[in-house]
């Protein structure tokens, strides 16, 4: 598979992660993951080895959080074999959660997925004098 097919893989799962059906996400990975598909969170330490691990966190997620997270993607930049998108998740709490997910392909199927989550924060007043406000 080439890159126009591995683009065509992440928009799938950006359809399914943007409109909240747990289970369309579920089948989106489980498609599109390698046999050895890896998922790693490195903020909280945690690596998923299979996509069976993955699908059967993401069936437990509501029920063990209270909440179903909601993501919104931003950019989609990549080539070849490593695509990466940003978003905001709302996990229903009024704080919007930015989010950083790269993924890597290996014959067509994504083999590792690395994803990051950072709670927004107040910029420095030092700071101010060279950046721009978003």
């Amino acid at each position: 598979m080439g890159e126009q097919e591995n683009r065509a893989v992440i928009d799938r799962i950006r359809e399914a992660t943007e409109s909240g059906d747990m289970q369309a996400l579920t089948r989106e990975v489980t498609a599109a993951a390698a046999d050895d598909f890896v998922q790693e969170w490195p903020q909280s330490g945690e690596r998923f080895r299979g996509v069976d691990k993955v699908v059967e966190m993401y069936q437990h997620y509501p029920s063990e959080t209270g909440t179903t997270p909601k993501m919104s993607t931003g950019q989609i930049t990549g080539s070849g074999d490593v695509w990466v998108m940003e978003g905001t998740v709302d996990y229903g709490d009024g704080i919007p959660v930015r989010y950083v997910g790269i993924a890597e392909f290996r014959d067509g199927k994504v083999s590792r997925l690395t994803e990051y989550y950072a709670n927004p924060f107040e910029a420095p007043e030092w700071r101010s004098q060279w950046a721009e406000r978003m």
